[in-house]
């Protein structure tokens, strides 16, 4: 990819500004397969921004994320479709960052134009597969407070919604590197691309429990009614904050299916050639990050209280990337770490 001032501002200077913290892992991955995930990352930030526009009503949003989706499946780019997708959403934004990304949206796709015809087929079945989850919270999900509260159904829904919105994510990463990374010529594609695939959902279910509150109060439960039920409970009735001691055993239910994914994260990143030390660092520090969050979900007294928000401290961050960074992505060293949090979550 070119590096004009153009690109260079869209994938660092607007990627910064739209996540803060993934764009520490997005840029510490090796050169030859930066930028396309920086852009890939861009076009699922704004398709996000599409749906979650509430200002809007559903059917418009559904609509406007159908006709940015279509972007990918055609030869050609409808930039009047563009235009319109700019003109109804622009005006609506809260957030200045993704104000700036819709504005810039052309410049994303010409820079995807410009992208091998195997990175763009990537990038295509990427903006087919992750749009679908943030059709099913649209479709799902019919309000956008606690009074029009639903819930999914079965861990099946939850599992299917936790591969749209991430698990898909983990394929797409594992096609992406070994199409761009000599050292990765060994790895059997389609075996540890389903292994990436539970690594994204591992990550997306730590997602799930630590805003559980913040998720409740705008509609949505990703807590299966099947599981609630169970314990004797409904949605609604995670509404109410004393009602976290009975609600702990399904939460902890969810914390260790997030760890059994997160487990298989860790293998993949193990799995990776000694010699990829960014993309080992990129693999490691969402991991190791997810389960530092994990462990503080467990105990927090105040899961259920949307304005408490359960977050790894920065220092705790910092230690976690210099310890690895320092070490080179050592297994041993990081592979102790992460046992460490997995005995402190069990």
């Amino acid at each position: 990819m070119s590096t004009d001032p153009v690109t260079h501002e869209l994938l660092h200077d607007i990627l910064k500004q739209v996540s803060r913290s993934f764009y520490l892992t997005l840029n510490v991955l090796p050169v030859g397969v930066r930028d396309q995930m920086g852009l890939s990352y861009l076009f699922a930030r704004a398709a996000d921004t599409i749906a979650d526009t509430d200002l809007l009503d559903r059917p418009q949003r559904l609509r406007y994320l159908n006709q940015f989706s279509a972007q990918f499946a055609h030869a050609e780019i409808d930039w009047k479709a563009i235009q319109e997708i700019q003109a109804a959403l622009v005006p609506h934004q809260k957030d200045s960052a993704e104000s700036i990304l819709l504005q810039r949206l052309a410049d994303c796709l010409k820079l995807y134009e410009k992208c091998s015809a195997g990175d763009r087929e990537r990038i295509q079945w990427l903006m087919k597969v992750l749009p679908e989850g943030m059709k099913m919270d649209l479709t799902r999900f019919p309000g956008e407070s606690s009074g029009q509260l639903a819930a999914l159904s079965t861990l099946d829904e939850l599992d299917q919604y936790t591969y749209y919105v991430a698990g898909c994510v983990g394929e797409f990463w594992t096609r992406m590197v070994c199409a761009h990374r000599p050292a990765m010529a060994r790895w059997n594609v389609t075996e540890m691309s389903a292994i990436g695939v539970r690594f994204g959902k591992g990550l997306q279910l730590t997602n799930i429990v630590k805003d559980v509150a913040r998720d409740l109060h705008n509609g949505r439960c990703y807590v299966p009614e099947s599981l609630l039920v169970e314990a004797g409970l409904k949605p609604a009735d995670l509404l109410v904050e004393g009602n976290l001691p009975k609600f702990r055993p399904i939460l902890n239910q969810l914390i260790g299916l997030a760890m059994e994914h997160l487990d298989q994260g860790w293998l993949y990143t193990i799995s990776l050639p000694v010699s990829e030390i960014r993309q080992r660092l990129a693999c490691m520090w969402p991991i190791l990050l997810a389960g530092e969050t994990l462990k503080r979900v467990a105990v927090s007294p105040d899961l259920l209280n949307p304005a408490v928000n359960v977050k790894v401290p920065r220092s705790v961050v910092y230690r976690v990337m210099a310890l690895t960074t320092l070490t080179c992505a050592n297994s041993y060293v990081a592979t102790s770490y992460w046992d460490h949090l997995r005995n402190q979550v069990a």
